[in-house]
């Protein structure tokens, strides 16, 4: 058994393959039109084969109050992991993104959290 998928809901596809790719860096891997969505995937540069991010449309009723609950309680809906976190914190402030925890030592992890754009907190954490 491997995990080669993980779905993440985007309250708008397009929107979520912008800010996922242009700004987040990662890089659009599938693409097939399904009706009114698309089975729409981004990977990681540098593990094109790794496991799959899904921008999972939020077009099921209680998938929008799951995501709108999970955001509104400020609860990230998942975390990357960073080599650098001050680093990776810095180039996303530049780059416009809104950051609802500035970088926090929580243990042995160091952690932000942000605002996806597309109905998530976003978490980016750094073992140190």
């Amino acid at each position: 058994m491997k995990i080669r998928l993980k779905s993440l809901l985007v309250n708008d596809q397009e929107k979520a393959l912008r800010f996922y790719t242009d700004i987040l860096g990662f890089v659009k891997k599938t693409e097939i039109p399904m009706g009114e969505h698309r089975w729409l995937t981004v990977v990681t540069r540098d593990e094109p084969d790794g496991v799959e991010l899904v921008l999972e449309p939020t077009a099921f009723p209680p998938a929008q109050t799951f995501q709108q609950a999970l955001f509104e309680a400020g609860i990230p809906f998942t975390a990357f992991e960073v080599d650098n976190l001050d680093k990776e914190y810095d180039r996303l402030l530049v780059a416009g993104v809104t950051f609802s925890m500035t970088p926090t030592m929580m243990g042995p992890t160091k952690l932000a959290v942000f605002d996806d754009t597309c109905g998530n907190n976003i978490q980016i954490y750094q073992i140190m």
